[in-house]
């Protein structure tokens, strides 16, 4: 079978579990991101995916071969650190020719390769500028190019775009999946960043305690999550309880939600709806009313929240769109069945 296969890894520290009986598949090709909060094991199963972590249980398969105990430096993969490590006594070219060198490749085969590299990474004239005197963005850039010299068979990313200010962050996110598309090569990436993990990924695998609590495409990750931890990790959610009346419809605060129903035996559930979904009406018009205590303009959308039924529901509109109320009046609020999804409580 073409591609990375994770079947039972565990890795512990002591009593500690870091990540904890984790199965992934990974077809040939795929930009994968892996997404969650700080301690969730993430950054462990890379460095075991890379050979810098033996695995307590499990194995690691590519394409078909075992490679659990293949030493870091016989998997053919390139790695990029949170901390870049590039070589600071060196120049950019001799950085990214490093590995090529230690391989013993004929000097002109590296100069090729450099030159090519640095093309691909948009700069072609920088191979003389010694790292110091780098910005950040270029930085990265000469540490991707080093990590792709020797054509590796899997790329491995951690955190690599944590040290970037928002704008060139978020410039190198469409850049880096970009170039991973033009090369077609199998991508992993650790970040605690959503918006990250939603712009560059193929599939998303959102973890928490060391294991997976969702492997799926973006679009699916967002609009249906599989429970209340990725809903309201991925982006921004509103989590309403709800409970079922005798024929088995959603009530919230004893109020039916019309066309919302919960899973045949489930009394009680959580529901998720994303604040763009919400609909303000006038408080006649919608089966649940609230009242509002606070308006966040923030230009290009408009924040209105809303007390209902023992919590605080954000609704998210354009300012064309934006409800003429002010704090403290009344307000209807309309959730769409469609966007709703019902999750274990």
């Amino acid at each position: 079978m073409s591609g990375l296969a994770l079947e039972g890894i565990a890795k512990r520290f002591g009593a500690l579990t870091a990540v904890d009986d984790l199965s992934l598949t990974v077809p040939h090709g795929t930009f994968v991101c892996l997404l969650g909060p700080s301690g969730c094991g993430k950054t462990t199963l890379l460095r075991m995916i890379a050979g810098l972590e033996s695995p307590s249980a499990g194995r690691i398969v590519l394409d078909g071969a075992e490679i659990t105990d293949l030493p870091t430096h016989r998997r053919d993969f390139g790695m990029v650190f949170q901390s870049l490590a590039l070589f600071p006594h060196l120049n950019v070219r001799d950085n990214i020719a490093y590995a090529l060198r230690i391989r013993g490749v004929p000097k002109a085969e590296q100069e090729a390769r450099v030159a090519e590299l640095l093309d691909l990474v948009h700069l072609p004239d920088f191979g003389n500028r010694p790292v110091g005197k780098l910005s950040g963005g270029q930085k990265q850039r000469v540490a991707i190019a080093r990590a792709l010299a020797v054509s590796p068979r899997l790329f491995l990313l951690d955190e690599p775009l944590s040290a970037l200010d928002a704008k060139l962050r978020e410039a190198m996110q469409v850049e880096l999946r970009q170039l991973q598309q033009k090369l077609g090569i199998t991508t992993i990436v650790v970040t605690h960043d959503q918006r990250e993990a939603m712009t560059m990924a193929d599939l998303v695998v959102v973890m928490g305690e060391g294991r997976i609590r969702q492997a799926a495409a973006p679009v699916e990750i967002y609009r249906r999550p599989a429970d209340a931890f990725v809903a309201d990790f991925i982006g921004s959610t509103n989590l309403l309880d709800v409970a079922a009346n005798g024929s088995g419809h959603a009530l919230v605060d004893g109020i039916p939600l019309p066309g919302v129903a919960l899973p045949a035996g489930l009394k009680r559930a959580r529901l998720s709806i994303r604040p763009e979904d919400v609909r303000l009406t006038a408080p006649a018009e919608a089966p649940l009313t609230g009242r509002v205590t606070f308006l966040r303009d923030l230009g290009g959308t408009v924040e209105t929240f809303v007390a209902v039924a023992g919590t605080t529901v954000i609704a998210v509109s354009t300012p064309r769109e934006r409800p003429q109320v002010a704090a403290g009046d009344a307000i209807g609020i309309q959730l769409p069945p469609e966007a709703c999804v019902v999750l274990p409580q």
